[in-house]
């Protein structure tokens, strides 16, 4: 068995964050010595890989214990899609690389755009998710989306972004404070009204998830100025706790 720095160690995930995925029963140790250190073995660490590559699918840490702790959970069948998905992302990666390579070369203006086309990607994803993605708040998403455009699902996006602005204008305040407390909350309530109910739990979850990397730490951090997930993280880290 392993502890839980040999396992961070090993998987690059952060002692916070397993101590976390404990926390909310997503991935909890083997067992636990007198001493109060927590032991992981192989099932766990196999739990862990999947938690892992659901995330690449962009579901929430809710979403995911849902799925695998499903009595339906297809082992086989969801790292078929992953390993499907992950491919997609990498052929289109190749692509921009390629395009990248090709403009440097000719020091021109090339008039080709397929290499940025997401639409299989985006396909796939929605495809998988809508096989996994039996949770009260996907469906409560999907429900919210039918009636809507492009252009207003755009205009809700940019709404999130904005909030996201206001938290990058108050980085220099401390995370307990009112203002800053009160920022989670219409947080909370956006994502409640424009896409989900968003609970205290799925709040939680939304906060490791926005400063643990990938594209959403990266599109926060667009927004709001390097170190605003993070900074949005320990908000709403606080936030959760009182609530």
């Amino acid at each position: 068995m392993l502890t839980v720095n040999e396992v961070s160690k090993l998987t690059g995930v952060s002692i916070r964050t397993l101590h976390y995925y404990d926390e909310i029963g997503l991935l909890q140790p083997t067992t636990v010595t007198q001493a109060g250190y927590r032991l992981y073995d192989d099932l766990e660490l196999e739990r862990l890989q999947q938690i892992l590559l659901f995330r690449e699918l962009e579901f929430s840490l809710k979403e995911i214990s849902e799925i695998i702790n499903s009595k339906n959970f297809e082992r086989e069948k969801a790292i078929d899609q992953q390993i499907e998905l992950l491919t997609l992302k990498k052929e289109h990666i190749e692509d921009l690389i390629l395009l990248a390579k090709k403009m440097k070369k000719e020091g021109t203006y090339i008039m080709e755009f397929k290499a940025f086309d997401t639409s299989k990607i985006d396909d796939y994803t929605k495809r998988a998710k809508e096989q996994w993605g039996n949770t009260n708040a996907y469906k409560e998403f999907e429900e919210k989306n039918k009636k809507r455009s492009k252009k207003d699902f755009s205009y809700i996006n940019e709404g999130l972004m904005s909030l996201f602005r206001e938290f990058g204008t108050m980085m220099e305040e401390e995370v307990e404070s009112e203002k800053v407390q009160h920022q989670v909350e219409k947080l909370q309530t956006y994502i409640t009204e424009h896409y989900y109910t968003c609970t205290t739990e799925i709040l939680a979850g939304l906060g490791q998830m926005y400063s643990s990397g990938g594209e959403f730490t990266k599109n926060i951090d667009t927004v709001g100025g390097e170190g605003c997930s993070q900074f949005t993280a320990r908000a709403i880290e606080i936030y959760c706790k009182a609530h």
